[in-house]
Formats: structure tokens, C-alpha cells, sequence
């Protein structure tokens, strides 16, 4: 067979398939519908006849495209004339299956074969994709295309350079910001998707990849109101465990070198600290019974939130510079331990970026556990001071033991 046969083959093979699937849904419904078995692969035969009397040339095909969309439009115009809520993927279908013939005339085998495939699946797929416009709401769509804009449009178009004596370059200083907001985003994503099933541990979970500090000021108001201190105390301890995960992941992405040094004390730290909290959120409280997770976490993807990470992340960048030129070790040190009564997020991720530049990567990775441990006092005062009594007593105690072992690291790291 010669090679030009092999391509009407597979024409007829791809406009077959998308001529069987729109024959199929014709005798479903009964409706008014454009096209089956049989006008499908005379469109792709006709794409393909006119792609090779044109020699490669475009302008004939489009010709040809225009003619074949006249026809498709007085087929819509009959169906919308027997039906005011006819649809036009049939049509669209047509236009497609043209394209892909004039596509295989042009040896893009495997983009004609994926966009016949990818318009069988959406026309199959009718029931449950209009189903999803039902079941996730506005909002949700909204939010997911704000992290478009954070990552697909924003991210690109800044200069990957660097300026001023600081030597701060947009591009890296955004995709710090798009990576902290996809780990905050995908926590966000999981816990909506759950919708509270999964009990406080998994709430803990999700939470401490979430927001660590959020997630302990949460469940400090609700251990107010419940008598399980055992249970409150161990999941917080959970959700901070978290935290160390969080933070490796983010630190691998930008300083495998610093990661090199952090991984084991972070992994190890997210590891005890998970396991412990579990055993013990189990031990016995008066009260027993499933508690039911409450917290629903607030949209990670807003642009003013994401805006003020951007600046906070510059200043610490500024800050820690600063530090190290006129104050050394302990200046940074002292910053460290400073910021971890704030967000701990933008200084370990400027701390990340400086390792290896302006500081050494030991020094990096000393402050970025005092700052985690500075991080884990500050959340256990919080527990403290926000929920009862004994919940707040056990939360710090476990918390000023996390970051007491969080910073035992610093043994060797310090030599």
C-alpha cells in the first residue's frame, strides 16, 4: 500500500470513531443531530483531499474550513429551529474531525490521533462534566484561577535578573511565592474535597501543611469549648510536625545543598513529632466519642496575601544581608529567632535563597531551626493562652519539647 493509503486509513479509522460516538448519542436522545457513521468520514476524506490538491499550502484549507463551517451553521440553525436548547458539539465535532484529516496529510500522526481522542472523551463525558459545574462552586473556580494567574501569567513575564545592591531577581522572588501558595493550595484543595470526614488527625494534617500557626490557634478555640486535652494537645503537635515536612519540601525545591544538610533533622523532627502527637491524642479523655473536624481553611490565593509574601520575603532578603555584613553570626542568629514569632515562612524561604550566596549554608541552616523552633514556643504560648487549662498546659509542653528538639541539630552544626 502506498504511504498515501496508510494516511487515508488512518483518516477514516479517526473520523469513523468520532462519526460511531456521535451516531451513538444520536439514537439515545432521539433529537435532531448533525452527522454519524457516515458524514464524519466524508468530512475527514474531504479535509484530506483538499490538504493534498493544495501542495502544503494553508490558504486552501482554510477555504475549505469556512465552506465546511457555512454548511455546519445552517445544520445548527435547523436544529435550533426543532429545538430552542440544541447544542452545537456535533458541528464542532465536524470542524475538528477536518482539522485532524488535514493534520495526518501532514505527517502529525499523534496530534490528529490526540485531538480525535480528546473530543471523544469531551463528547462522552457530557454527563459528568456538567455534573461538576453543579458540584464545585463558583468560588472554587475563581480561586483556581487566581493560581493560574499567580503561576501561568504572572511568573513568566518577570525578568529573571537581578537588581540593585541586594541583587534581588523578580522571577526567583515570585516562584518562591507560587510555591508556597501550591503547597498552602493543594492543603486547601484536599481539606474542601473532604469535606470534615477524617476526624481532627487528618484536620491536623492537612492543616500543618496548610498553616501550622493558623491551625494551632484553631484548634486552641475549640479545645476552649471541648474537655479532650489529651486529644487537642497530641494533634497539635501533629500539625506542627507538619510544618517540618513543609519546610523540606519547599527547601529541596530551591537549595538541594541545604537540604542536603537539613533533610535527616527535618524528616526525623516531622516523624517523632507525628507519631507522638498520634499516640498521643489516643490516650483516654473524660469526655470520648468522634470528633468531628471543623476548621475550613480560607482561600491561600489571594492576591493582596500574596503580594504582602512577596514584600515580606524582599525585606527578609534586605534584612538578612544586612545582618550578615554588619552584624555576623549572631545578628542572624538574633533575626532568626525574631522571626519565628511571625509567619516563619518568608524567612526560611529568604534564608534558603541566601545559602551558599551571602551566608554559608551552615549558617543557613542553624537559623532556619531556630527559627522553626522560635516558631513551635510561640505556637505553644498561643495554645497556652487561648484554650483551657489543661489543653494549654499539655499543648506547650509538647511544643517547648519540639523545639528543644528542634534544635538539637545545632550540636553538630555549630562546630
Amino acid at each position: 500500500m502506498p504511504p498515501e493509503g496508510l494516511k487515508i486509513a488512518l483518516v477514516l479509522f479517526l473520523s469513523f470513531l468520532t462519526g460511531l460516538e456521535r451516531e451513538e448519542r444520536l439514537s439515545a436522545n432521539g433529537h435532531p443531530s448533525f452527522g454519524g457513521v457516515r458524514t464524519f468520514p466524508l468530512i475527514g476524506l474531504m479535509g484530506y483531499g483538499i490538504s493534498l490538491l493544495a501542495g502544503g499550502l494553508i490558504l486552501p484549507v482554510m477555504l475549505g474550513f469556512a465552506v465546511l463551517g457555512g454548511f455546519l451553521m445552517l445544520s445548527y440553525r435547523n436544529k435550533l429551529e426543532a429545538s430552542k436548547l440544541a447544542g452545537a458539539t456535533s458541528e464542532m465535532s465536524a470542524l475538528t474531525t477536518y482539522v485532524a484529516a488535514a493534520l495526518v496529510y501532514r505527517e502529525q500522526f499523534w496530534i490528529a490521533t490526540a485531538l480525535t481522542v480528546a473530543s471523544m472523551m469531551l463528547l462522552e463525558l457530557k454527563t459528568v462534566l456538567e455534573g461538576l459545574t453543579k458540584r464545585v462552586p463558583p468560588e472554587e473556580i475563581f480561586t483556581f484561577t487566581k493560581f493560574l494567574l499567580l503561576t501561568a501569567v504572572i511568573l513568566p513575564v518577570l525578568p529573571n535578573q537581578s537588581f540593585g545592591p541586594f541583587a534581588i531577581n523578580p522571577s526567583k522572588v515570585w516562584l518562591v511565592v507560587v510555591a508556597v501558595s501550591t503547597v498552602s493550595y493543594g492543603s486547601y484543595v484536599i481539606q474542601k474535597l473532604t469535606k470534615g470526614q477524617g476526624g481532627v488527625i487528618l484536620g491536623a494534617l492537612l492543616g500543618g501543611a496548610y498553616s501550622s500557626t493558623v491551625t494551632t490557634v484553631v484548634l486552641a478555640r475549640r479545645a476552649a469549648r471541648e474537655n479532650r486535652p489529651h486529644l487537642f494537645s497530641g494533634v497539635t503537635l501533629v500539625a506542627s510536625g507538619m510544618m517540618y515536612l513543609r519546610l523540606a519540601g519547599l527547601v529541596s525545591i530551591f537549595n538541594p545543598a541545604l537540604i542536603a544538610v537539613l533533610g535527616v533533622p527535618f524528616l526525623a523532627l516531622a516523624a517523632a513529632a507525628i507519631v507522638l502527637g498520634w499516640f498521643w491524642s489516643r490516650r483516654p479523655d473524660q469526655k470520648t466519642g468522634e470528633v468531628v473536624r471543623e476548621f475550613q481553611p480560607g482561600n491561600p490565593l489571594e492576591m493582596r496575601s500574596a503580594l504582602m509574601f512577596a514584600l515580606l520575603f524582599v525585606a527578609v532578603l534586605v534584612a538578612t544581608h544586612l545582618a550578615v555584613q554588619y552584624l555576623g553570626k549572631t545578628g542572624v542568629y538574633s533575626l532568626a529567632a525574631l522571626m519565628g514569632v511571625t509567619d516563619v515562612d518568608p524567612f526560611i524561604m529568604g534564608m534558603t535563597d541566601a545559602a551558599g550566596k551571602s551566608t554559608g549554608v551552615n549558617m543557613a541552616a542553624i537559623s532556619i531551626l531556630i527559627a522553626a523552633a522560635s516558631n513551635n514556643l510561640v505556637k505553644g504560648i498561643y495554645a497556652y493562652s487561648m484554650s483551657d487549662r489543661k489543653t494549654g498546659r499539655l499543648s506547650l509542653t509538647l511544643l517547648v519539647a519540639l523545639a528543644a528538639a528542634g534544635l538539637t541539630p545545632l550540636i553538630w552544626l555549630a562546630q
